[in-house]
């Protein structure tokens, strides 16, 4: 395995179909079998295969993203069905006919990409693409996709088939949007009429939907979040900028307490944190390293100038003595999120200051 994705074939078209694709697109690995040699498959980085498909496929399975398949649909339906586990880490399957005039999406459809796939291989081979999936026909939500793209995570998946059923299914369902990007509708025509998109519960509350999906950076009573329906999905955009102060050594297990117990005590969710931003003095300390690395947070550092050019409620002299800066968590925050205000100004617990913000979005 060299790439994400793989194209296999067993067949004399098939065989010229994976070149075709291949040529396009150098960047997959193109496996079919030595029956059908070119004699060029070394030095394309081809591999012919001798084996049965059968063996081939379980091995393909578990290596790839992707696997789009020059097979018939039945036969790669057979083949596939005991390798299956779970729509989140299943891989995108497609399969293509034998004379390329359909690309058909099989498998992980949404979750894994084949929707997408099929759209880029149909494109490059000028055939027919097959979707089924119900939002993709209906042009409405993909309640399990919804923000991806932005980075918004979904937390917890126990709702999201009763939702996405009430949305393709044309019942009232809301949109609470309390926090993160305004551009998540991609379909070039209005958002369906049965789908109402709020800032707040208050605006919505009075009404009973068929299901709710909520927007949100803040952590959620049980009560909140069913406040509209039973059947809620919840969504964390990355809104939240944590500013930044420590200690020379402070530990990643200090550092990382502050940040969990402060984002408790506020019902902030981790989960919507976009990065943590300090001054550049503190680019190396390894504490605060290991805590971006196990979260995959990007650090982002400023000058002592660039500190100081944010106006600060309370700036420290005993900082600017040390650093240069007359503060640093709350200048980095605001600075980083472009904001206005903190919702966390500033929090000092041992060797560790902290303020958060919310990024600013424009709509």
């Amino acid at each position: 395995m060299k790439q994400s994705f793989a194209v296999v074939a067993i067949t004399k078209h098939g065989t010229a179909l994976a070149r075709k694709l291949h040529a396009q697109w150098p960047s997959v690995d193109v496996y079919y079998s030595k029956k059908f040699l070119h004699g060029d498959e070394e030095t394309l980085g081809i591999v012919a295969f001798d084996e049965s498909v059968m063996q081939l496929l379980p091995k393909l399975f578990t290596s790839y993203e992707g696997i789009i398949s020059i097979i018939s649909l039945g036969a790669m339906v057979r083949m596939i069905a005991p390798l299956l586990k779970d729509k989140k880490t299943d891989p995108a399957v497609v399969v293509i006919d034998d004379r390329g005039n359909y690309v058909i999406s099989v498998l992980s459809g949404h979750l894994g990409g084949a929707n997408e796939l099929t759209r880029t291989v149909a494109q490059m081979l000028k055939a027919t693409p097959v979707i089924t999936t119900a939002s993709d026909v209906s042009e409405t939500i993909a309640v399990d996709l919804l923000g991806r793209n932005l980075g918004w995570e979904i937390e917890g998946f126990d709702q999201v088939t009763r939702v996405s059923a009430a949305i393709v299914n044309e019942e009232p369902a809301v949109v609470i949007q309390e926090s993160g990007e305004r551009n998540w509708w991609t379909y070039n025509k209005p958002l369906p009429s049965h789908i109402h998109v709020v800032r707040h519960l208050d605006e919505a509350k009075d009404e009973q939907y068929h299901a709710a999906l909520w927007i949100t950076h803040r952590v959620l009573t049980e009560k909140e979040l069913t406040a509209c329906s039973p059947a809620a999905v919840l969504y964390r955009p990355k809104v939240l900028v944590l500013g930044i102060g420590c200690n020379r050594d402070t530990t990643a297990d200090e550092i990382e307490r502050v940040i969990s117990d402060t984002l408790a005590t506020h019902q902030l969710a981790m989960t919507s944190v976009r990065n943590v931003a300090t001054i550049d003095l503190k680019a190396h300390e390894p504490g605060l390293l290991s805590v971006c690395t196990t979260h995959h947070w990007p650090l982002v550092t400023y000058t002592a100038a660039e500190l100081n050019e944010v106006p600060l409620v309370h700036p420290s002299e005993t900082v600017f003595r040390y650093v240069g800066a007359y503060g640093v968590s709350e200048p980095a925050a605001l600075r980083s999120a472009k904001a206005q205000d903190w919702l966390i100004e500033k929090v000092k617990s041992g060797n560790v200051t902290l303020s958060v913000c919310l990024v600013h979005v424009t709509d």
